[in-house]
């Protein structure tokens, strides 16, 4: 069973900084994609980045210059370092595994509520 938690979020004011952390446990197999996704109130799902095992990186032009991130491949442990932090940032931040070639495979973690407000 391929579980995924993250850890990092909360309350910060505009321009501030936040880290966030997904920890993966159980069996993985092969080389994959981890990501992070965000979904704010009445709005759908977004990518915000994602970083293959080999670490081609990928962000959102919204947060392109802002955001950072990094994966520990033998702590199986994808960060996203989140700098000057804007109100519109403010969101459920989703951490994703997925491996998009045979065996395939699709993990998203319970999310974490990052609110950015003065």
């Amino acid at each position: 069973q391929v579980q995924l938690v993250e850890s990092g979020g909360g309350l910060v004011q505009p321009g501030g900084s936040l880290r966030l952390s997904c920890a993966v446990s159980g069996s993985i197999f092969g080389s994959n994609t981890m990501g992070w996704y965000r979904q704010a109130p009445g709005k759908q799902r977004e990518l915000v980045a994602t970083i293959a095992s080999g670490g081609n990186t990928n962000y959102a032009d919204s947060v392109k210059g802002r955001f950072a991130i990094s994966r520990d491949n033998a702590k199986n442990t994808v960060y996203l370092q989140m700098n000057s932090l804007k109100p519109e940032d403010t969101a459920v931040y989703y951490c994703n595994l997925q491996r998009t070639y045979l065996p395939r495979y699709n993990y998203w973690g319970q999310g974490t509520q990052v609110t950015v407000s003065s």
